[in-house]
């Protein structure tokens, strides 16, 4: 899955797969967690976020199945 960067002091990059509702998130740790069932309106919002940090805090880490993959 292709990530994009993004300017955020715990997380260094973002990707998502419309067809599985996927979510990667690297972290700048350098461990990656994958997110299940996330959709397109969550994603598009975290990337809107003013602070994307504080919005994977809020709307995702807690709500979503996550896996590590790194």
């Amino acid at each position: 899955m292709e990530r994009k960067s993004v300017n955020s002091g715990s997380i260094r990059s973002v990707g998502y797969e419309s067809s599985s509702q996927t979510l990667e998130i690297e972290f700048t740790s350098g461990s990656i967690y994958r997110y299940s069932r996330v959709s397109l309106e969550i994603h598009r919002k975290l990337m809107a976020a003013p602070t994307i940090g504080s919005f994977f805090k809020d709307n995702i880490e807690e709500e979503f199945t996550a896996k590590r993959i790194r």
